[in-house]
């Protein structure tokens, strides 16, 4: 069998979506899985879509996520360049646009070039470029006239008439076929010399000898202009398969009106990468054994054991917290540390190296430093979903409880004067302030007392945070200090009225 050679071949145009993030996995695991080759190349011949920098954010964001590229930008290859911009600078399309032309598969095309919404409406409206009228039919001499003149021509793919055109697609396992009527006279070359993408895309697969295709099932429709284009170029067609479509669970497809649909957005969300990737593993392919938790190695090591689906998926977002809640505990204490400080030292929210950070958000005397991240990490481990959970289960320690609004709490009657009262003076007799000196001086109040213990720190967690829902209350009383504690159960001693 001749080597697996598979690409992933997005545009420059912004950030990288979760549903190419998947379709690169998909393209990387089903070469790696088979000791093949995994191609990165970049499609940026759009011109009018272009985004600066693009390029780069996309390299850096794939190997955040481990997928390295056998050949592509930065690291070469026998197909260099691997940017089509700099290869059609080479005239590589425009040879073999011109050899279409020769051979009667496409023709100069003087109109004036469609705008988006004009090709976008005339898709929708299922209309087909007409075929037997304007430059389809210009004579040599006619031609050789409009480029003397000046005018500088597009080459379009000539369509034959009533033909059928099909392939099997090995991902849906089924033939696939159309009427070459149904077929669009697509632009090939434009009139400024950069190819489109239907010439690009062929020319290139086949140049750098792609064995496998895998892309969404959005492309579906080009597929046979691809088709077409491989048979008149005389080149060997690879194999071709669509993938499913990510479905909103509201309804269609994922798209960016309903919510974050970028990895770079998922990240500033505070969501790990090895969760996200895991997550969309399972976005299309299914092990044989139900199992879900996969490193990229093990993804890649079971991907030919499982099968690609052929069902759209759902975009769960309650799945991609379970996973990333998951992921979270499995890193030690100190680094999350890393990715916490990281990431709340970032403006943006996106993790990054940078130095300590500085302030809180919430304008509280206790600060939000190293120390206190440090000390605070394996109280709310447990309870993290996402990195931006930290903020929000600390912020209860951070900030000092707001008095005036301990009233709105439901249930105030669990605030008992005699339990705040009580703790006070034993804490202010505690000389080694550690946990286990808390827990103990606590405990011997609450049974000389015949306390109820969920009552006693209910009291404790409304006083000292100003809300019951707390990191575990005596480690957060030990990460506080004494001076901090003693202040907190004072002040509500003071300002609070409590019931009788």
């Amino acid at each position: 069998m001749s080597e697996i050679r598979t690409r992933f071949a997005p545009s420059p145009t912004g950030s990288l979506h979760i549903g190419s993030l998947r379709t690169a996995l998909y393209a990387y695991a089903f070469a790696k899985s088979q000791k093949g080759k995994f191609i990165l190349r970049i499609e940026d011949t759009d011109r009018t879509r272009f985004v600066p920098g693009a390029t780069e954010k996309l390299c850096e964001m794939l190997k955040k996520f481990g997928i390295k590229w056998d050949e592509g930008p930065e690291v070469g290859g026998p197909y260099a360049p691997y940017i089509q911009s700099e290869r059609a600078k080479l005239g590589i399309y425009e040879k073999y646009a011109e050899k279409l032309v020769a051979e009667g598969h496409a023709y100069y095309c003087f109109c004036p070039s469609e705008t988006k919404e004009q090709i976008k409406k005339r898709h929708e409206k299922k209309l087909i470029q007409l075929r037997d009228q304007n430059c389809c039919h210009l004579s040599e001499e006619e031609i050789r006239r409009k480029i003397d003149s000046g005018e500088k021509p597009a080459i379009r793919l000539k369509i034959p008439e009533n033909e059928e055109v099909s392939y099997y697609d090995f991902i849906l396992k089924k033939e696939i076929s159309w009427n070459t009527k149904d077929i669009d006279e697509v632009m090939l070359l434009k009139s400024d010399g950069f190819p489109t993408y239907h010439l690009a895309v062929v020319v290139d697969d086949a140049l750098m000898e792609i064995s496998h295709i895998t892309r969404g099932h959005d492309w579906l429709p080009s597929t046979p202009v691809h088709l077409l284009l491989f048979k008149y170029l005389g080149f060997k067609l690879p194999q071709i398969g669509h993938l499913t479509d990510i479905l909103d669970p509201s309804g269609g497809k994922l798209s960016k009106r309903k919510g974050s649909v970028s990895c770079e957005e998922f990240l500033a969300e505070g969501y790990l990468p090895e969760a996200i990737l895991n997550f969309i593993m399972l976005l299309g392919w299914a092990p044989k054994d139900n199992r879900e938790l996969f490193t990229l190695q093990e993804f890649v090591e079971n991907f030919q054991k499982g099968s690609l689906q052929i069902s759209n998926p759902v975009f769960n977002r309650k799945k991609l917290d379970w996973f990333n809640g998951y992921y979270i505990r499995q890193k030690t204490d100190q680094e999350l540390f890393v990715l916490i400080k990281s990431y709340l030292s970032s403006p943006s929210g996106l993790p990054r190296e940078v130095p300590t950070y500085v302030g809180t958000k919430w304008g509280s005397s206790y600060p939000l430093n190293e120390d206190f991240i440090e000390k605070i990490i394996p109280l709310v481990k447990d309870r993290m979903v996402k990195l931006t959970d930290f903020e929000t289960l600390v912020a209860p320690i951070l900030s000092s409880p707001n008095l005036s609004n301990l009233s709105n709490l439901a249930n105030l009657s669990d605030l008992k004067k005699e339990y705040i009262e009580k703790a006070i003076k034993v804490l202010k007799e505690i000389s080694d302030w550690k946990l286990e000196e808390i827990n103990e001086k606590l405990t011997t109040l609450i049974k000389g007392n015949n306390w109820k213990i969920g009552d006693f720190y209910m009291s404790l967690r409304i006083a000292i945070c100003g809300c019951k829902i707390t990191p575990p209350i005596n480690e957060t009383i030990e990460i506080l200090g004494k001076k901090e504690t003693l202040s907190r159960l004072q002040k509500v001693i003071q300002v609070h009225t409590f019931e009788v």
